[in-house]
């Protein structure tokens, strides 16, 4: 008999969605009646390719990609990200502009500094990244490369609600790792969007990059094969074998979103899920504080502390044993984290809440402010 499923609120790899690993248990060991596991087909295949149109295609559609816009599947993570991008399109003779609103935006810059120049136009440092920079105070280079954001940092549990614009003709590129598929977004504003997918689109092991088909044409030459995004482009993902499991079980996912009625429906859902949590904090009377301020409050990451780093411990502990997992937070900052990413349904967050208005009435007033 199978022990009764967690509440998962690990911050990546992260939940899927039951109806996704079902269907995966499903056609485990024999993939659309071809008797073999699509873990063992070749990449070359017939049914191999129609899973990557199929994908591409399902993709376009729920976020509404337009067909100048190549879609690729590649390996590494977003952190390798970090450095394709300024390998692809950061010429020596310019700089490329980062907006910084946590940690994963600076290890992006850390990144591109490594291979070409490059201006912090605005960051949240100061403040220790509880909000979002000032982009009223944003000192845009009009010449630059591109523009990159982090559009959800996980660990401080910010996120833009609006995307920022870049000066005209920059390229906005965005790291799109943690929210992507979460809410509508206008891709025409974007030159690129680059994620993982471990956290809304899918398990560990395939990267999505979106890039414009004009920003192939800046691409340079003579770059290491599995780094140039052009090559990649005109093999269709497929000069090397790509993550074809890791595929698979994205299109599964983009099938199930598709199924709920796309990412208008699924932008609703989270939001509501969200307003669960923050509500607990803001109407404990300073029981539970919010890391980021409310105008920048991620929809995917809440963050939040107690009075001490042994009360943190102890949620953590007492959630665990009532099936609430992955709550402590980054070790970087420590405090508490509850991810809720598409697959985590409302049903886990409303336990959460309870769970939260429970340890603060056993553990009395302790902490308040």
């Amino acid at each position: 008999m199978m022990k009764t499923r967690v509440h998962n609120f690990n911050a990546g790899p992260a939940a899927l969605p039951l109806a996704v690993l079902e269907k995966a248990q499903a056609e485990l060991l024999d993939y659309h009646g071809l008797g073999m596991s699509i873990l063992e087909m070749s990449h070359r295949s017939a049914a191999f390719d129609d899973l990557m149109t199929q994908v591409d295609e399902d993709l376009r559609q729920l976020m509404g990609i337009p067909n100048n816009y190549k879609i690729l599947f590649l390996q590494g993570g977003a952190s390798l990200q970090f450095d394709m991008l300024p390998m692809n399109l950061l010429p020596k003779d310019v700089s490329a502009d980062y907006l910084v609103n946590g940690v994963w935006g600076e290890k992006a810059v850390q990144e591109a500094r490594k291979l070409g120049n490059t201006r912090v136009a605005a960051s949240s440092e100061e403040t220790n990244f509880d909000r979002l920079p000032n982009l009223s105070q944003a000192d845009f280079d009009p010449r630059a490369a591109y523009l990159h954001f982090t559009s959800n940092e996980t660990i401080h549990g910010n996120q833009w609600a609006e995307t920022p614009k870049p000066p005209p003709g920059v390229p906005l590129v965005c790291d799109m790792s943690s929210d992507i598929l979460s809410r509508p977004v206008e891709i025409s504003k974007y030159g690129l969007i680059y994620a993982g997918a471990q956290k809304n689109a899918g398990p560990s092991g395939v990267t999505l990059v979106i890039i414009r088909d004009d920003l192939l044409e800046r691409i340079p030459q003579n770059l290491p094969a599995m780094l140039d995004y052009r090559l990649l482009a005109e093999k269709g993902s497929l000069y090397n074998t790509p993550p074809s499991f890791s595929i698979y079980m994205l299109g599964l996912v983009l099938n199930w979103l598709l199924g709920l009625g796309g990412l208008k429906e699924i932008a609703k859902l989270n939001a509501k899920k969200a307003d669960l949590v923050y509500q607990a904090i803001d109407q404990s009377d300073g029981y539970y504080r919010g890391y980021a301020q409310p105008e920048c409050r991620s929809l995917m990451n809440v963050t939040f502390r107690l009075a001490s780093t042994g009360l943190e411990n102890s949620f953590v502990e007492a959630a665990a044993k009532e099936g609430l997992i992955g709550l402590k937070g980054h070790r970087s900052v420590g405090g508490l984290r509850a991810s809720i990413y598409n697959a985590c349904p409302v049903e886990a967050v409303e336990a959460l809440v309870e769970f939260m208005a429970d340890f603060h009435c056993r553990q009395g007033k302790v902490g308040r402010t």
